[in-house]
């Protein structure tokens, strides 16, 4: 029934738009995997970590989203609903324990490729079974590894040596020179950088020159004033973080060549750590230390990369027909609250970078606070080529935001609801109801349910929850309503599906919210 929806859709445009490809604009979709807006110089983050000039270019040329959500702030199942348009209960991707992505399903590319547009991604996939709706694809198994990747191109494993980054970075300028240059294109380059275990480029070893970054307000902090969920976890630094993820150990897939630079580097300032023998706080800094140089050094080279994606735009004359797009599948910590990773409804992990440029619509150097999501990128691309957004597609297109003049109906408050428990991180099932200043957050399936209520206005670290307290009872029965009509609009079940957890099935929060 699906492929035949399908062909339905493929037949109803693909002869209207035939004639007008040459007019239809181009879409570069640059994705990258756990890049925090902090380290995007164009959002300003006050530690200034790193600067971030291609990327920055985008917003400069065009406009920076300061309130892109996510959906699910996990990777396989944001890149499910970047291609559907859908939230994890609609699309069957809610973790990445055990979900595999129904490639059958409507998809932003399958539309577009039907409708005359050549189609590639290339990097990292991490949605286990095979991409559809590409004439071109080349991708990492798995999560990938940084150095010498194994690769698979449209079905066949093949092996480059050299770093990631630039290797996907090569092969979507070799996909774009030798494609039909008679029609238009959507290229998805997404990069594995600057995903865990942060292993920079050679060239970018030492990049900060042993800097000593800002630590976070929140990097000690006790959660005090928040309930179990957030004392339970698993994802500190001070704790969780492994010898190999502070390159205290090999890595396995470099050649004796790279490692003997790699091992200049780090050899000496590793056993300087080892006599310093430090402990409790000043141990937990210097880890923060070591991941700040290691995670932003993979961000420089994807911010290279970014560079050499626009040049060859601008070389090639395509810049003014194309749509460029730099976001990541969801944000990520740098040390707040003593985090990395993500999951979280919390801000930096609720919230990933978006920065857009399209000729004729976006405003250059412009910005925006409106809510927009991942879920809202499908819509955009189909709406971009003049392609009917299905009605099963849960956002909605992003053209009237982008050009600064959203719809009079345009959200104001957001859905998310976060799955995978117990593993990798312990972090509890949640989800809940977001505004421009509040957030309500029910923790569920775990026998210990709860709600908490934030105001970002007055507590913009999201330090202690006000739910209870008498003068935010109003707001508390408002956010309930709210997230009841959400989850209503939205279809979620009343209970989950036994396979949601990845590790444990549980409730999925049809219980009255506990107190």
């Amino acid at each position: 029934m699906k492929k035949f929806v399908l062909s339905l859709c493929a037949l109803a445009v693909a002869s209207a738009l035939h004639a007008a490809d040459t007019k239809r604009p181009n879409i570069v979709f640059i994705f990258s995997d756990d890049h925090a807006f902090q380290a995007v110089s164009a959002y300003n983050d006050p530690r200034k970590l790193i600067e971030t000039p291609n990327i920055d270019r985008i917003a400069e040329e065009g406009m920076r989203l300061d309130r892109c959500l996510v959906t699910n702030s996990i990777c396989g199942p944001s890149r499910a609903t970047v291609l559907t348009g859908k939230y994890s209960h609609k699309n069957g991707f809610y973790n990445n324990s055990n979900s595999k992505f129904d490639g059958t399903q409507v998809t932003a590319p399958k539309l577009l490729q039907a409708a005359g547009y050549q189609t590639a991604v290339i990097g990292k996939w991490h949605l286990i079974s095979d991409p559809t709706g590409f004439d071109f694809w080349q991708i990492l198994p798995g999560q990938g590894v940084y150095y010498n990747p194994p690769m698979i191109r449209n079905g066949e494993r093949i092996k480059s040596e050299g770093y990631v980054t630039d290797i996907i970075t090569d092969a979507s300028l070799d996909w774009l020179k030798k494609r039909d240059k008679t029609k238009p294109f959507l290229l998805m380059c997404q990069h594995k950088a600057p995903h865990r275990e942060w292993e920079p480029a050679l060239r970018h070893l030492g990049h900060d020159k042993d800097r000593k970054y800002d630590e976070p307000t929140t990097l000690f902090d006790d959660y005090s004033g928040r309930g179990i969920a957030e004392r339970d976890q698993d994802m500190t630094i001070a704790k969780t973080i492994t010898p190999k993820d502070m390159k205290l150990v090999p890595i396995p897939q470099q050649t004796p060549e790279q490692r003997k630079e790699w091992d200049a580097y780090y050899g000496p300032r590793n056993e300087a750590f080892k006599k310093a023998n430090l402990t409790g706080r000043e141990l937990t800094s210097w880890r923060y230390q070591r991941y700040m140089h290691d995670y932003l050094g993979c961000v420089k080279a994807v911010d290279e990369s970014v560079g050499r994606v626009l040049k060859y735009l601008d070389d090639e004359g395509l810049a003014e027909n194309t749509i460029v797009i730099y976001s990541a599948d969801q944000g990520f910590f740098l040390g707040e609250h003593g985090w990395f990773d993500k999951r979280w409804i919390f801000e930096e992990s609720l919230r990933a970078p978006l920065l857009v440029r399209w000729p004729g619509v976006t405003k250059p150097g412009s910005s925006t606070r409106d809510i927009v999501s991942n879920l809202d990128f499908a819509e955009t691309f189909l709406d971009a080529a003049g392609v009917p957004v299905p009605k099963e597609m849960q956002g909605r297109s992003m053209r009237g935001v982008l050009a600064g003049t959203p719809p009079a109906d345009w959200r104001t408050s957001f859905y998310y609801q976060y799955y995978e428990y117990p593993q990798p991180h312990h972090v509890r099932p949640h989800y809940g109801a977001i505004t421009d200043r509040y957030k309500l957050v029910q923790f569920y399936g775990t026998g210990e349910d709860y709600t908490e209520l934030f105001d970002l206005e007055k507590d913009p670290h999201e330090m202690k929850s006000v739910f209870g307290q008498p003068e935010y009872a109003a707001t508390e029965k408002e956010l309930r309503a709210e997230l009841s009509r959400l989850r209503k609009e939205l279809e979620v079940p009343e209970k989950d599906a036994p396979e949601t957890f990845g590790n444990k099935p549980g409730d999925g929060g049809g219980k009255k919210a506990a107190k």
